[in-house]
């Protein structure tokens, strides 16, 4: 079956620049999809172009089968939801939701009934005579998405929806948006270059740079098995150790790295002294005082605690290495007093499982 979107070898040139460089996506109904990189990536240009505001150099955009570059930007049975939220402040709440359904011609009716509905969807009832100024941030974003969803649109696009709220509101509000969002069952694009956002909210996520798709899926499979080494370092955080292919066996492979051995439980499919990178996140790595049990050379370093972080579940330690690298490890904080706790200066050893890290050969 057709997706519901489909965007198909879309490219977008500015003056001999490819903002959009043959992106082709396929986003089914009803799913959250997030655009994820950096300023500058191409993200927000393509989702102009979904609106209508800008028009492709080339390419095809369609949506549940028509062609959108046939229709107007305000004849398209989508909307945008900007990061601004644009709420008009001489208005109330109930007259900035009912403003576009006015604007259609709805009878009065009809419109008295759906902002009701979004009232009761976004829990704001009780604010319904207020005017912007006085809602808070949370609050004023909740009602910029009720005015989106009223006209009941196909698509629903969100232009980085959260950016203008604080750190701990905006973790609020993720939770709270996805329930709205999936309540309504709306198709919904939206773009951040937030990873926690895009993580928590998307079901799917492509990660965009210089214009291109570099990776499409799911939050735990692009953070767990990222395709290239921009994606693992743009992806959380990650140590990157650059090495080559010593040993490559179906069933796993050896990289010599200058610190370390690592064994991978896997094959590659590579030649053998190819340079490659091994990605290994903070938290999949162990570190004591010392040396690891388990026999063997492999998965596993000496160094020197240059620097912690205390984030109360958690401590990030620096380890220092011999090549002058360092190791970035995450520990968590189980328990509330440790006499061994290791401080700056101190030795101690990084050990990780062989499916603790991913190869990338690009």
């Amino acid at each position: 079956m057709a997706a519901f979107l489909a965007i198909q070898d879309v490219v977008k040139d500015f003056s001999g620049v490819k903002a959009v460089n043959h992106v082709s996506l396929d986003i089914e109904r009803g799913e959250i999809f997030a655009l994820l990189g950096s300023s500058g990536c191409g993200k927000t240009t393509l989702l102009r172009m979904l609106a209508g505001f800008e028009t492709p150099s080339s390419g095809r955009i369609v949506l549940d089968g028509q062609d959108l570059a046939t229709m107007e930007p305000y004849s398209r049975p989508i909307n945008m939801m900007f990061q601004s939220y644009a709420l008009f402040p001489h208005l109330t709440v109930e007259d900035n939701i009912a403003f576009g359904l006015k604007r259609e011609g709805l009878p009065r009716e009809q419109i008295r009934q759906r902002v009701e509905d979004m009232l009761r969807l976004v829990q704001l009832g009780k604010f319904a005579q207020r005017k912007p100024h006085q809602l808070s941030g949370g609050q004023q974003q909740r009602v910029a998405l009720a005015r989106s969803l009223a006209k009941r649109p196909q698509l629903l696009l969100l232009d980085e929806p959260l950016g203008a709220l604080d750190k701990k509101l905006r973790e609020e509000t993720q939770i709270e948006l996805k329930r709205i969002v999936a309540d309504v069952g709306v198709t919904c694009v939206m773009v951040t270059h937030d990873q926690e956002e895009a993580m928590t909210m998307a079901s799917r996520i492509a990660v965009m740079s210089e214009g291109r798709i570099l990776q499409v899926g799911a939050p735990a499979e692009v953070y767990e098995t990222p395709a290239t080494r921009f994606v693992a370092d743009f992806i959380g955080n990650v140590n990157l150790m650059d090495g080559t292919l010593a040993v490559d066996e179906s069933d796993h492979c050896v990289i010599d790295c200058p610190d370390c051995r690592h064994y991978v439980g896997h094959g590659i499919t590579g030649t053998q002294g190819m340079p490659v990178a091994v990605a290994l996140r903070p938290e999949k790595i162990h570190l004591q005082r010392h040396a690891p049990a388990h026999e063997g050379e492999f998965n596993r370093a000496q160094g020197t605690v240059k620097a912690l972080s205390y984030f109360g579940s958690f401590t990030v330690y620096h380890l220092a290495l011999a090549s002058g690298a360092t190791l970035k490890i995450t520990a968590p904080n189980t328990q509330r007093h440790r006499d061994d706790e290791l401080q700056v200066g101190d030795t101690a050893w990084a050990h990780w499982a062989r499916n603790a890290h991913v190869v990338l050969t690009q």
